[in-house]
Formats: C-alpha cells, sequence, structure tokens
C-alpha cells in the first residue's frame, strides 16, 4: 500500500474557506476517482515561520501502479481546482510514501 501525502500551507486569510473546501469538495473529489480506499487529513502542530496553518492531506492506494494511474488521469483537473480557488494563498509539496509494516 502507498500513501500519497500532500503537505499543505495555507495563508489565514483563507483558512476557513480552505478548510471547508478540502472537507466538502476536494477530498470527496479525490475520493471519487476510485484511486484511494481512504483519506486522512491532520493538521502539523509545528508553527512555520512564514505563518499559515499547515496540513497534512493522506490518501491510501493499494499499489504504485495504482497512483500513477491517478497522476495520468485526474491529478492535473484536481490540482487546478485549488489553483483557481486559492491562488497565491498557499504552499503545497507532494510525497509518496509506500506502507512497509502495520501493527
Amino acid at each position: 500500500m502507498f500513501i500519497y501525502n500532500v503537505t499543505i500551507n495555507i495563508d489565514e486569510t483563507v483558512h476557513d474557506q480552505w478548510l471547508l473546501w478540502m472537507k466538502e469538495n476536494h477530498i470527496p473529489a479525490m475520493l471519487a476517482t476510485g484511486k484511494f480506499t481512504t483519506a486522512k487529513l491532520c493538521k502539523v502542530l509545528v508553527e512555520e515561520d512564514m505563518g499559515g496553518i499547515t496540513y497534512s492531506a493522506q490518501y491510501t492506494a493499494k499499489d504504485k501502479a495504482t497512483l500513477e494511474q491517478y497522476y495520468q488521469e485526474d491529478a492535473e483537473r484536481l490540482r487546478n481546482d485549488g489553483m483557481k480557488n486559492f491562488a497565491n494563498k498557499f504552499v503545497a509539496f507532494r510525497t509518496e510514501l509506500e506502507i512497509i509494516s502495520e501493527h
């Protein structure tokens, strides 16, 4: 299993609007692709020097091939939704995590 992790620092001026959009629109849209089995939204409990509020959105995919399929078929469209709604109000970076074991 793989976790597609997106870490987002969102400007406080649009934080509440963004958080609602994430919960009601973006996360459901990610799950609706059929490529992820679960999603978690976590608040990062470290204050950033640049300000803003930081979150980690974690989406679980069954394998690397499914994650690659997401990149090819859905990523651009879903990323563009965030850009048009919150342009210049966030910074994001993405990482892939392979689950080695769960206890």
